[in-house]
């Protein structure tokens, strides 16, 4: 039931003890480049993928897969792995992947061209993004869940949208546990996504974005772009009243200046 792939032998070590003590007695971690010519033997296989990738690191482009440069032609290894994921998925397969916010923005024509793909060719279901202190003391780089389903024959209608702003800890190095958590909201929202989350208002924490939108936005997934923020109305005083209180408040000072001056004479 759980693969996986790494090709770094501690972390190797490492997942398949982790999954040893959590019951699974064979772990099925393999030592692999998982951006390689050989990944293709995986192909349509899996029809669930739940993956934090590299977002940077060494890349040897010439071993990288033409299959995945056929679909995005990039170095990014972020966007190269988000390629990988749709090969590897079956039909009606899901996805939830952490990806670094500059993917859901970047204006390069590869990051253009994979966000059209989940668009317009697969289902992209939801959107949710991350406080940037959720991978602290590691990396401080913000993120976002990216949550898709593969069909190779579209099925975007509505992309849904949620703004975490607490995780349950502190969002500094220390990572300390808090009150504040927005994890089970996420989660009741999300089951609501295709029914009473389409009427919420763009003001709210999460909400819904129809597909045409998104196209004229040039596939832009950034949720502030669609955010709407409420400012408070602030009333301030007329110039006048303001310099009258000023000439005012000058004029005692005067006269302390004054009555302290005939006391020290």
């Amino acid at each position: 039931m759980f693969h996986g792939y790494d090709f770094d032998s501690t972390m190797l070590r490492i997942g398949s003890m982790n999954m040893l003590l959590h019951g699974i007695e064979s772990p099925d971690i393999r030592y692999r480049d998982s951006l390689s010519q050989g990944a293709s033997e995986d192909n349509s296989k899996y029809s669930l993928i739940l993956t934090n990738p590299p977002f940077a690191g060494s890349l040897n482009y010439e071993e990288t897969s033409k299959d995945l440069q056929r679909v995005v032609k990039t170095k990014k290894t972020e966007l190269l792995f988000l390629a990988l994921f749709l090969r590897l998925l079956e039909s009606g397969g899901r996805a939830a992947v952490i990806v670094p916010d500059g993917v859901l923005f970047g204006s390069s024509k590869a990051h253009k061209t994979l966000r059209r793909t989940l668009v317009e060719e697969q289902k992209l279901d939801g959107v949710v993004k991350l406080p940037s202190g959720v991978f602290r003391p590691y990396a401080g780089v913000s993120t976002a869940i990216l949550f898709f389903t593969k069909t190779d024959s579209g099925g975007t209608d509505h992309v849904w949208f949620y703004d975490v702003q607490a995780d349950g800890f502190s969002l500094d190095d220390k990572r300390n546990p808090v009150e504040t958590n927005d994890l089970d909201d996420v989660r009741k929202r999300w089951a609501e996504r295709t029914t009473t989350e389409r009427e919420r208002a763009r003001t709210a924490q999460s909400f819904c974005v129809p597909k045409a939108e998104i196209i004229e936005q040039d596939y832009d997934l950034s949720i502030n772009r669609y955010k709407e923020i409420v400012y408070d109305e602030v009333e301030h005083r007329p110039p006048l009243e303001i310099i009258a209180d000023i000439e005012k408040l000058n004029g005692e000072i005067a006269e302390g200046m004054d009555e302290l001056k005939a006391m020290l004479q």
